[in-house]
């Protein structure tokens, strides 16, 4: 298999209250984005790893992780865009042509497994869109627009989506043209690929692979890591 991996790095993460891009704070000496390049690095399949980050901080990005740490595949930088979308959308396009696979994943998300992005590779290679996911633990409500409960769904056919989602490189990147021609804003990447009608298969993740959002994810992913 010929894979590819975009990890995207250009938001901001207002809510960890640092002017710094949280995918910099260190979690046990090491940068948040290190462990997600870590991780794809050490697959075999991955013959090439796309990192997009935002124009002011390309510099410091190349500086204080690519070249700080040690890394087999080539690293590629590029530009992010104004939305997630339009940055996934850069970083699939700039990956080589002749790559079968695609993983695009969050760089805020440092604590995914070698194995669990082998077992979604695996999958989308026979399903062309996989998306990582676990199912919820909570009960789940629907509420109206003054927070009054509507309806209560089922919690067994209720999953919480993670990263990477693998698709087969043609398929997204046609998924994001389209949307881009309609003006269309997804939720994440499966959602454009659900648009052109394709069904896109679920592979169980890990509830350690969480995403770095508030001060106390810094915590909660160095105590995992310590494990």
């Amino acid at each position: 298999m010929n894979a590819s991996a975009v990890v995207v790095a250009a938001g901001k993460g207002i809510r960890m209250g640092h002017t710094v891009n949280k995918v910099y704070l260190t979690i046990a000496g090491k940068p948040v984005l290190y462990y997600s390049l870590k991780a794809f690095d050490e697959i075999d399949w991955i013959k090439e790893i796309v990192v997009v980050v935002s124009k002011e901080e390309m510099e410091y990005c190349q500086e204080n992780v690519v070249k700080k740490y040690i890394f087999k595949k080539p690293i590629k930088l590029v530009e992010g865009g104004s939305e997630r979308q339009y940055s996934v959308y850069n970083g699939i396009t700039n990956t080589k042509e002749d790559c079968e696979i695609i993983a695009i994943h969050d760089g805020a998300r440092p604590l995914i497994e070698k194995e669990t992005v082998i077992k979604a590779l695996k999958e989308a290679y026979l399903h062309k869109a996989v998306a990582l996911g676990v199912p919820v633990k909570d009960t789940i409500k629907v509420v109206d627009g003054k927070n009054f409960i509507l309806n209560t769904p089922d919690r067994k056919y209720l999953w919480a989506i993670q990263t990477p989602q693998v698709f087969e490189r043609n398929l997204i990147i046609k998924a994001h043209q389209k949307a881009l021609e309609d003006g269309f804003l997804g939720t994440d990447d499966t959602v454009l690929v659900e648009r052109l009608g394709y069904k896109v298969k679920v592979v169980e993740g890990d509830y350690r692979n969480i995403k770095i959002t508030t001060p106390e994810d810094l915590i909660v992913a160095e105590a995992f890591l310590k494990k």
